[in-house]
């Protein structure tokens, strides 16, 4: 699995680097603009990403105006039809956050900071990206 991290943090890059690298490939970038730049390059190169986490609130472009452009760039480049597992990270439980994210960009999931090892397994398994 092809996995793409972005968050301005680099303590949560690396955490969720430690997480997920158990279960695919990890590219870490540090903001919402570099996420949709390395996503757009993946796809051109025809090795998308499986599942990318993006942070909310990040400098450059936040997570949910990258979620929206990186669901574009699916749209128009990807000819399979498929779409990348995409999950929200925030560190607020703002459900119009939630919302906006889900409705309006189309994200698989979110998870709320802090983040454990164990959340992030259970969506992986919840979305059956990774065997139950």
């Amino acid at each position: 699995m092809k996995i793409l991290i972005a968050d301005d943090e680099a303590n949560n890059r690396i955490l969720l680097e430690n997480f997920l690298s158990p279960y695919g490939s990890c590219d870490s970038v540090v903001n919402g603009l570099a996420a949709v730049e390395t996503f757009e390059m993946a796809v051109r190169d025809g090795a998308p990403y499986d599942l990318v986490c993006l942070d909310i609130m990040m400098p450059e472009l936040d997570g949910q105006k990258a979620l929206v452009r990186i669901r574009k760039l699916e749209s128009e480049l990807r000819s399979d039809g498929r779409e990348a597992a995409i999950f929200m990270i925030t560190a607020l439980d703002v459900e119009e956050h939630m919302l906006r994210a889900f409705l309006i960009g189309g994200c698989t999931d979110y998870l709320i900071k802090p983040i454990t090892s164990r959340k992030v397994v259970e969506k992986l398994r919840q979305h059956r990206i990774i065997p139950v």
